[in-house]
């Protein structure tokens, strides 16, 4: 008998170390993408230089309708490239000017302001002028795509599904991609990835480069939150072989550093080197939860003053309101209540929903938190963060077998929500 406890307990320790071995295999190689991080800007040259040559074409005529696109069309590009937020109000005064004087393309110049609109996250005002247009003469199939993306963001899932069923066409990249997000919404990643991978295909046997580049980032994204890490890096590191200055791509590798190797000083320099030509408010908070999950209170406070004067550019408008409502949820619950209902009324989705519970139950509001998660986010999405503040709302109203319940689900979301968040869920 105590041979066999023996020889069980062995077995035991070896499928541990198995299991452990397996949590912990190495993704990231430095070798693979350090080349990236000091790379060159070409990005930002290429449309830098685009953008000084078509201020001189337009400098002779200002009022030249056919020059303002293209303008700002670099503007745009600058934006991507910096993270400056004044290139898209360039973007915003080009796009009006040029619908006020054109007399044949103004179809084509609403929908570009209605994108820049988004981007801007004015989702309500991209909604009305794309509505417009498309009572009368335009392109349909290109404003009723457009009409499915501010559908999504406002949360009219009806009416973006309606839209989605109008432009089928599974052999169409710009379809499969809405498909993807459809799915994703719907709680379906293994069908949001197909789609995706899908889309791909087409992008890479035509050799668009743009769509490449925003499609393996996506499935980057995708794959991370599947658990595929490896392939998530893969992902990364295709996108910088395109665009070796691409900031998202090596924000998700920073991620995989921190969230999956728990390698905080990696993710600290990789976010350092972004930081040094692409100024975005978020890489911030970023550093701030590297540094609160290390016990860095000093650094953590920095860098979220950091991210407060950041933002507190006006023309970044409402583009941060989701960030406002957790960031000011603790300093200050009235403004974050205040901001969480503005972004309601702007995006009514579970995503924006869970924030206000959050801003409730911060007010000291828990039966409002509750009624508002059990009417506007229970069995409409699965996002981890929208199960950890519901969770937060279950706990503070008694209902402790809906915060196991939660707090099962998402130990399997690990490496979506981070160690600070995962650390916060062991403490439910």
């Amino acid at each position: 008998m105590k041979k066999i406890a023996i020889g069980i307990f062995l077995v035991s320790l070896c499928i541990a170390c198995q299991d452990s071995n397996k949590q912990h295999i190495t993704v990231l190689n430095s070798a693979d993408y350090n080349v990236y991080l000091d790379s060159d800007q070409v990005t930002y040259e290429n449309a830098k230089k685009n953008n000084e040559f078509w201020l001189k074409r337009l400098a002779p005529d200002s009022s030249g309708v056919g020059d303002l696109g293209p303008l700002a069309g670099t503007y745009t590009d600058l934006f991507v490239a910096t993270g400056k937020v004044s290139n898209l109000k360039n973007v915003e005064a080009l796009y009006k000017k040029a619908i006020n004087i054109s007399a044949t393309n103004k179809d084509s110049y609403t929908r570009s302001l209605a994108q820049n609109y988004m981007s801007q996250h004015r989702f309500k005002e991209a909604q009305e002028l794309l509505e417009t247009i498309y009572a009368g003469h335009t392109n349909k199939r290109v404003t009723e795509l457009q009409l499915f993306d501010v559908y999504m963001e406002r949360g009219m899932y009806d009416k973006a599904f309606e839209n989605l069923q109008k432009v089928k066409n599974t052999g169409d990249y710009h379809y499969l991609i809405r498909l993807a997000k459809w799915s994703d919404y719907r709680g379906d990643l293994d069908l949001a990835i197909k789609y995706l991978e899908q889309a791909l295909a087409i992008a890479e046997s035509g050799g668009l480069k743009p769509l490449k580049i925003w499609t393996y980032t996506n499935l980057g994204d995708f794959y991370g939150h599947a658990g595929r890490i490896n392939d998530a890096y893969n992902m990364y590191l295709k996108t910088l072989a395109l665009q070796p200055d691409n900031a998202y791509a090596k924000k998700g590798i920073a991620w995989i550093a921190y969230a999956y190797e728990k390698d905080t000083e990696e993710a600290n320099r990789i976010l350092d080197k972004i930081l040094e030509h692409h100024n975005m408010p978020d890489y911030f908070l970023f550093k701030a939860e590297i540094a609160e999950y290390k016990g860095d209170i000093e650094t953590m406070e920095k860098n979220l003053k950091l991210f407060e004067t950041t933002v507190s550019d006006s023309n970044y408008g409402m583009m941060y309101n989701t960030y406002f409502v957790e960031y000011f949820a603790e300093r200050n619950p009235k403004k974050a209540l205040e901001i969480a209902r503005q972004e309601v009324i702007n995006r009514a989705t579970p995503e924006t929903f869970h924030l206000l519970a959050l801003a409730q139950l911060n007010n000291g509001l828990k039966s409002e938190a509750l009624t508002t998660i059990q009417r506007f986010v229970a069995g409409k999405t699965s996002k981890p963060k929208a199960l950890f503040h519901s969770a937060l709302v279950y706990k503070a109203n008694g209902m402790d077998d809906l915060v196991k319940e939660i707090s099962e689900t998402l130990k399997d979301a690990s490496f979506q929500i981070g160690p600070l968040l995962s650390k916060k869920v062991q403490s439910l």
